[in-house]
């Protein structure tokens, strides 16, 4: 059984936080005996975009100094630091840093911030999928990386949490090139698991006192959860945010990749609760994203007439050019290259599409949309 800590905590006021985050980690009893007073640990945040922290898309800060507060404790070293999407250059690091408060966590706690923008090359030989990656040096350098997660749905993988979080350790654009190559939500859940299997965070933190739910990871509609969630295991994690989402763990590729693996069941029976159990946390499911194409035709039409199907009327992305600043974030962004700036506005070749939503997630102004085939929301859901 692995152990999943769960405590409430219904704001963002930092004693209050500080309180949850503490209770939660005390409940894992492996950290202090793998943590030695002097070790360097990177707590690897959520820093998708420049975003404030009440939009709920980032790792909320009061979250961040809690952690960093509780390691300094325990006589760490500690650097704050993610690969946001985007360039990975100092200049677009030092106004994320203090868009998301981080600038604020490190002046209060005397803590570091990341900004070596450089990579390395990485072989993992256990790997299934990723033996070759890039990761960002300061990944490579410390002696542990704590995730510091956000719970939200994501508009290609469902949700993104524990596991997800790590993705951040592979620098700036070359994400875009990983979109490119893992197309399709379980091809990128390999990846995903392989870059955690490589990292292995000697624990995870999900955020959840305030989530997102709908068009996550950026564009969602924020709602209120109340809790703070630790695990040693990622997978157990997410399995536990999951549930309390209201969504089938399984139904989330990252779990259903892991239990095929054997690396983790994705089912809440293999957990051991400490604090508040699942039963007692009542919340309505979250909205899910309008992205997704589970097909209702599963097993009923033939699959490449389904794959047609799937092909022909998945979401796409559509600009809405009235809230378009022509920022050019969604071009760079683009794994497939195939949005065109040159009139001043993005114009994407949709048949080249390869549904990843980057240009979504990314954009500053809510300006993408995601829209469906009527005969889509039909057939799928």
């Amino acid at each position: 059984m692995e152990t999943v800590s769960i405590i409430k905590c219904e704001t963002y006021r930092y004693e209050a936080v500080e309180k949850a985050v503490n209770d939660c980690l005390e409940n894992l009893s492996g950290i202090k005996s793998v943590v030695k007073k002097g070790s360097r640990v990177l707590v690897k945040v959520n820093l998708l975009k420049k975003n404030a922290p009440e939009d709920a898309v980032t790792t909320h800060p009061a979250v961040v100094e809690a952690i960093v507060r509780y390691l300094q404790g325990l006589g760490c070293s500690v650097i704050i630091g993610d690969s946001p999407g985007g360039p990975f250059t100092v200049k677009r690091l030092t106004g994320i840093y203090k868009a998301a408060g981080m600038l604020d966590v490190a002046n209060r706690t005397g803590c570091e911030l990341n900004y070596d923008t450089s990579a390395v090359s990485i072989f993992n030989e256990q790997a299934q999928k990723l033996k070759h990656m890039q990761v960002i040096k300061i990944a490579t350098t410390v002696d542990f990386v704590v995730s510091a997660a956000k719970l939200k749905t994501h508009g290609m993988m469902v949700y993104t949490g524990a596991v997800k979080n790590l993705f951040g350790v592979i620098p700036g654009l070359i994400k875009a090139e990983y979109h490119l190559k893992m197309n399709n939500a379980e091809n990128f859940a390999h990846h995903l698991i392989d870059i955690c299997e490589y990292i292995k965070p000697i624990f995870t933190v999900i955020d959840a006192v305030e989530g997102m739910e709908g068009d996550g990871p950026s564009a969602g509609d924020k709602r209120h959860v109340g809790l703070v969630l630790a695990s040693e295991n990622p997978y157990a994690l997410d399995t536990a945010a999951i549930g309390i989402a209201g969504i089938n763990p399984l139904e989330v590729p990252t779990m259903k990749v892991a239990r095929e693996r054997g690396i983790f069941s994705g089912e809440l029976k293999e957990i051991s609760v400490r604090g508040i159990q699942l039963k007692d946390i009542q919340i309505s499911p979250f909205k899910l994203p309008r992205s997704l194409n589970k097909s209702l035709l599963s097993g009923i039409v033939p699959r490449f007439l389904e794959q047609f199907l799937v092909r022909n009327l998945r979401a796409k992305p559509v600009f809405n050019y009235a809230d378009c600043i022509s920022c050019g974030e969604c071009e760079r962004g683009c794994p497939a290259k195939i949005i065109d700036m040159s009139s001043g506005k993005p114009i994407p070749d949709l048949d080249k599409c390869i549904n990843c939503f980057c240009c979504h997630e990314l954009c500053p102004k809510k300006a993408v949309d995601i829209k469906k085939h009527w005969l889509c929301r039909l057939l799928f859901r």
